[in-house]
């Protein structure tokens, strides 16, 4: 358990500057003269490197100790929060930080099959998704609180953040490569996603996980809109508290997992996908703070219970056939590239000045949607193995 916690730990550094760095470039952009079409542009600077690096992040994690690609991504990430402290372009620089979050995730999620035997991969799936939610919940409150007063103050918390958390990763022992491929890699990579598609639970585990973060930011950059039109609040900080009850409902959804979705029982997951979608429209009818503050904690737990455990089917499947750190990697892409393509379209959609309320309407249709549509041909799960007769 102590290399579990040792991962816990720089897990939380680097998730809580992820944030804090999203919500300081957000209060630098309410001091600049840009459009509304440049926050969600932001959030896609970051998730370029996902799609595009996904062929090489991979195996690159495979075939190396997984604590020093951890390191590597958190210097990079570092760097890219230096950069912004020095005054580049918000855009590249939150690019950069996303570069090094392309490198560090495939290590983070794939090394858990290392350190963890098997009956025990969805707890500790739980407890990073939970110390994550954590970390992501601080990181949007304490960045927003510091950004408020000063920029530079919290940029220089975040790269402290970043360097901790490197640092952190010498704590965690080196474990072996566990792919030796040495073929091109945009051709294993395209072999690879062949292959987990004609696996059902591979290919539900990929949608999957791709319908559900790509629902949690888009809702993240609507609530920039929505919250001031309708639940009027005035600043960075109160958006990003708002941020905190779907953070808190996902490390409550995380712990609850083992007892509701046990790995083996995969297709229940869907309903909670469904239950998602459906607290997402009722959210976009609402004009109560108070009753907001409860839709999105309850938002947060569907999505909780939704994506641990199909990320711990696919860590599974990947550990089985071509690598964990692979098998993260092709589901990063695909999640990122679902967020793209989110956030790519709401973009487009601000240019003509759309209701937020709307907004909120047809994103939480559009998560039932693809819910049914990506869980169609998903198999029953096993049904236990009959007791067999006592003799009498």
């Amino acid at each position: 358990m102590k290399r579990l916690y040792a991962l816990l730990v720089t897990q939380f550094l680097t998730a809580f500057a992820d944030n804090a760095i999203l919500f300081t470039a957000f209060a630098m952009l309410s001091q600049a003269p840009v459009g509304e079409w440049y926050k969600p542009a932001l959030q896609a600077a970051f998730l370029v490197a996902f799609v595009a690096l996904a062929p090489w992040v991979g195996p690159f994690s495979d075939r190396r100790s997984k604590g020093e690609v951890l390191a590597i991504g958190n210097a990079i990430k570092a760097a890219g929060a230096l950069l912004m402290v020095f005054g580049l372009e918000p855009l590249l620089a939150y690019g950069i930080v996303g570069v090094g979050a392309a490198i560090y995730g495939p290590a983070k999620y794939g090394i858990l099959p290392q350190l963890v035997p098997h009956e025990r991969l969805v707890s500790a799936n739980g407890l990073v998704e939970g110390s994550t939610i954590i970390a992501i919940v601080l990181g949007a409150v304490v960045g927003a609180l510091v950004a408020d007063q000063s920029t530079t103050w919290g940029l220089a918390l975040v790269a402290a953040s970043y360097l901790l958390s490197l640092a952190g990763t010498l704590l965690i022992p080196a474990t072996p490569p566990t792919c030796n491929d040495h073929s091109p890699a945009l051709r294993g990579f395209l072999r690879r996603m062949q292959g987990f598609f004609v696996t059902p639970r591979a290919r539900f585990s990929m949608l999957g996980a791709a319908i559900f973060w790509a629902a949690a930011v888009v809702l993240r950059v609507m609530l920039v809109t929505w919250a001031p039109a309708v639940l009027l609040t005035a600043t960075t900080s109160e958006i990003a508290n708002l941020t905190v009850f779907i953070a808190i409902g996902i490390a409550v959804g995380a712990f609850l997992v083992p007892f509701l979705v046990p790995i083996e029982r995969l297709r229940r997951a869907r309903l909670a996908a469904y239950c998602m979608g459906g607290l997402i429209i009722l959210l976009g009818t609402t004009q109560d703070p108070l009753l907001a503050k409860g839709l999105l904690f309850a938002i947060g737990l569907s999505g909780g219970i939704f994506v641990v455990p199909i990320n711990a089917a696919l860590q599974e499947v990947g550990q089985r056939t071509v690598g964990a750190g692979a098998a993260v990697a092709i589901q990063n892409f695909f999640e990122n590239l679902a967020m793209l393509a989110g956030t790519g379209l709401y973009t487009l959609a601000l240019t003509a000045q759309p209701n937020p309320v709307g907004g909120i309407l047809v994103l939480g249709l559009m998560v039932m949607l693809a819910t049914t549509i990506v869980a169609w041909h998903l198999p029953r799960d096993p049904q236990p193995a009959a007791t067999p007769p006592t003799q009498g």
